[in-house]
């Protein structure tokens, strides 16, 4: 596989400082530009820095390089990097407008945003459930008049936790489901000492979580028709979302409906023999195994098992029948690894490997 050159817009925030570490010795990707606001251009990147967030130390390569403006040098950026992980604080319309400045430079974005997760013919994918909907960028470059630009995006970050447990579960005929998801303060790019309410405290709402966490799958789980990804009708998915007082890590305590019930054990089976075109493309990336199942009863746990497989698996444990629904089970998945940069970047190695930037 050929180096391409990447560039980080948004590098200065916790994803972005993610992308980096990430980045840092990827076998593919070779980080060649930093963006951030107006703010913070023309500093080095140590010092356009509030705070670093990450537990392991800024990397030295990225130390001095020089941070651009994401706007105002937008036609450099694109002359610079192959394609650019986009991961900014903006308001919505401002996002699109900028990913979509990006593309028609023919530059591709991987974006971490939310913006563009409900435009038609942009591709929303968890690599191993829907790496089918990237054929969708030849529609909407023929939309955009670009040869090479488009945008792809990842989904949001708590749909990691609940989405990959029920995708093997399909052929099963699920009714209906119904989620609460326990989410980290990393979620809000917060720490403890920059959320210190959430100390001792849950607070039971997190703006605009739920209406993603109810429809995003249903785009996941749709269909290319024509020239856009036409969103799945069923199955029917309730969620609430309440912010916890943990560093890393989303927790969802599932309960679902099928029409045909499976057994416990062939649940089981189909989580542990469920792999997607990360695992046979052997992606950089990639977990090797998908999904891990915990026998324990007090597993999985944000604190013990969040860095499973570097943080790209996906965890499940406490599997049993129920008096309401046939089966509840929890979930677990790292929100800044699978559920943010890491996803993005195993998005970008998937798109790689198809040869999408070249």
């Amino acid at each position: 596989m050929k180096k391409f050159n990447v560039g980080v817009i948004g590098a200065t925030g916790m994803v972005g400082q993610r992308f980096l570490l990430l980045l840092e010795n990827h076998p593919w990707f070779n980080v060649v530009c930093l963006a951030a606001s107006s703010s913070s251009a023309g500093k080095k990147y140590k010092d356009a820095l509030r705070r670093w967030h990450m537990s392991a130390p800024l990397p030295e390569k990225y130390a001095d390089m020089v941070v651009m403006d994401a706007d105002a040098d937008k036609e450099k950026i694109a002359a610079m990097a192959d394609f650019c992980f986009c991961a900014v604080n903006m308001n919505k319309e401002d996002i699109k407008a900028l990913e979509y400045a990006y593309a028609k430079l023919e530059c591709p974005i991987v974006s971490n945003n939310s913006a563009h997760r409900f435009t038609p013919d942009v591709p929303m994918v968890i690599p191993e459930i829907n790496a089918d909907h990237i054929r969708i960028i030849e529609s909407q470059r023929k939309r955009l008049g670009t040869k090479r630009g488009f945008i792809a995006v990842k989904s949001n970050c708590s749909l990691q936790s609940y989405v990959p447990l029920l995708h093997p579960l399909k052929k099963f005929g699920i009714k209906s489901a119904a989620v609460t998801t326990y989410q980290a303060i990393s979620g809000a790019g917060k720490t403890f000492e920059t959320m210190p309410e959430i100390i001792d405290n849950i607070i039971p709402y997190i703006g605009g979580e739920e209406e993603k966490s109810e429809k995003e799958p249903l785009k996941i789980w749709g269909s290319i028709q024509d020239d856009e990804i036409v969103p799945a009708t069923t199955p029917a998915i309730t969620a609430q979302c309440l912010r916890v007082p943990v560093s890393d890590g989303h927790t969802a305590a599932v309960f679902v409906n099928f029409e045909n019930k499976p057994t416990k054990e062939e649940i089981l089976s189909a989580w542990a023999e469920f792999s997607g075109e990360p695992q046979a493309l052997k992606l950089p990336s990639a977990p090797a195994q998908f999904i891990h199942y915990f026998e324990e009863d007090n597993r999985p746990q944000a604190k013990l098992d969040r860095m499973t497989e570097n943080g790209m698996a996906i965890c499940a444990g406490r599997l049993r029948e129920d008096n309401v629904f046939d089966y509840k089970f929890v979930g677990l998945s790292h929100n800044t690894l699978r559920g943010a940069a890491g996803g993005a970047v195993l998005l970008a190695e998937l798109l790689a490997k198809k040869g999408y930037f070249d």
